[in-house]
């Protein structure tokens, strides 16, 4: 059913021309799996001290912020959540359709848009989409509509998924072109990164060594009594369970969480301490730990669940997705304006995954620079390969499982509100790789869940150090 406020426009044009009474009566809701991507146009609101703008563009086309400032003589900037979602309570809407006769407000419109021969168009309640023809289209952009090309078609967006052999390349390229930054012979000498913690690099000797046991690892992380301290928390916790006190970092290695995972915990958390957590974030950004928290617990838990063996080992699937967003961290370390940019982009791109806007302003991705330091810094290569095709479904290479796990977590997690960016329909190739049905990897999320408690416990207790 069309929502209230959009009928009566309806009934309105029905009214005003005839020759629409058809076409009118012919509208009809569809689920947003049935409108053709391809034919979806999207609005977005925005506004500066003169007034606000709705502009109107292709849903698969990424809106040029700063093109359309200079096109306007404006500085735009998104409107807030809360105040876009009053203003669609005023016409009754759960989310504003592209309609800027129905808003009275002052549109743009992106010349793409007029070039389709139908569009789909959000009926209002969240849910579904009208298809409108382009002549029935025009009577809805209202008396006060300018046409200016605003967007990029995502298709023109080459965001390199397929070739790590030219990551190096394209970093020194943007550092060389986005900074004063000297290109240096080694890649962490290049971006200026701080040394990694003492801790970090220990463990890493560690895990280089073939005779290494509880003893060195719990040793190891004695030394640092912060580590020590959220080992034996994490041990502690109600989220394992563990029968008895935990009394020590040996004690929690052995009795609850073992080796492996002692000793990625222990990296992840080291590196992330590396660099600062950016404090202005994006509207709706799950906070970083948070998001690690989840990730990697979730990855862990899917590894479990793989039909095939041997399956991916628990504890590089958990500090993959410790790491996962990793390069975020980098890239406001090493582009701090531009990275402040990526967010405004980002502000007003939400239906976009953030690579396809790091690529257009910046020419790389937060993986392939954070794939390149973990390579550096001789991390697993099943992580280096995780981190790096996490966001490509298609990697069918050596360690793939790792990378599909990661791109399983993230989706699940986005449709639950636990990660940042819109969630994507996994391929059924991707879960026939895994040999992991759809059902089994929700049912391992819901169980998760009622964990919600302790993630949060746990991200707190990172986050604070």
């Amino acid at each position: 059913m069309v929502a209230t406020p959009l009928q009566q426009l309806l009934d309105g044009w029905r009214q005003e021309d005839a020759a629409l009474q058809a076409e009118i009566d012919g509208l009809a809701p569809v689920p947003a799996l049935e409108a053709d991507p391809l034919n979806r146009v999207r609005t977005t609101v925005l506004e500066d001290e003169l007034g606000r703008v709705q502009v109107v563009s292709p849903d698969r086309s990424l809106l040029d912020l700063d093109s359309l400032c200079g096109r306007l003589g404006r500085e735009l900037r998104p409107l807030p959540g809360e105040a876009l979602q009053t203003l669609a309570r005023r016409f009754r809407l759960d989310e504003l359709p592209a309609l800027p006769e129905l808003t009275g407000m002052t549109a743009v419109i992106d010349p793409a848009v007029t070039r389709l021969d139908h569009v789909y168009v959000q009926a209002g309640d969240g849910e579904h989409y009208l298809r409108f023809s382009q002549k029935l289209f025009q009577r809805a952009l209202g008396k006060h509509t300018e046409s200016l090309p605003c967007s990029v078609p995502v298709t023109r967006i080459q965001v390199n998924h397929d070739d790590p052999s030219r990551d190096l390349q394209q970093i020194n390229t943007a550092i060389s072109q986005f900074t004063s930054l000297r290109i240096c012979q080694r890649l962490e000498d290049t971006l200026e990164m701080p040394p990694l913690p003492d801790t970090a690099q220990r463990i890493i000797n560690l895990r280089c060594d073939p005779n290494a046991g509880v003893p060195e690892l719990a040793d190891l992380v004695e030394t640092d009594p912060s580590l020590a301290a959220q080992v034996v928390s994490w041990a502690s916790s109600s989220f394992y369970a563990a029968p008895g006190k935990i009394n020590s970092v040996q004690d929690a290695i052995v009795r609850v969480l073992g080796f492996d995972l002692v000793m990625n915990l222990a990296m992840g958390l080291a590196l992330g301490k590396t660099l600062k957590v950016p404090e202005d974030t994006p509207e709706g950004f799950v906070p970083y730990w948070e998001q690690a928290v989840w990730t990697a617990t979730l990855a862990g838990a899917l590894s479990a669940k793989v039909g095939r063996k041997p399956r991916p080992q628990y504890g590089l699937a958990y500090l993959a997705g410790l790491l996962h967003n990793f390069g975020y961290l980098v890239l406001a370390h090493v582009f701090p304006p531009h990275f402040r940019l990526i967010q405004r982009y980002q502000r007003v791109n939400p239906h976009l995954d953030v690579e396809l806007v790091e690529h257009f302003l910046i020419g790389i991705t937060r993986e392939q620079i954070a794939s390149q330091l973990m390579d550096v810094w001789n991390m697993p290569e099943e992580v280096i390969v995780a981190l790096r095709h996490q966001k490509n479904p298609g990697y069918a290479g050596e360690h793939a499982d790792y990378s599909r796990l990661l791109y399983v977590a993230t989706q699940l997690l986005r449709a639950h509100g636990l990660a940042s960016g819109p969630a994507r329909s996994v391929p059924e190739g991707l879960w026939q790789a895994l040999e992991l049905s759809p059902v089994t990897a929700e049912e391992t999320l819901i169980q998760l869940l009622e964990l919600s408690d302790e993630m949060a416990g746990l991200a707190d207790m990172l986050e604070q150090g």
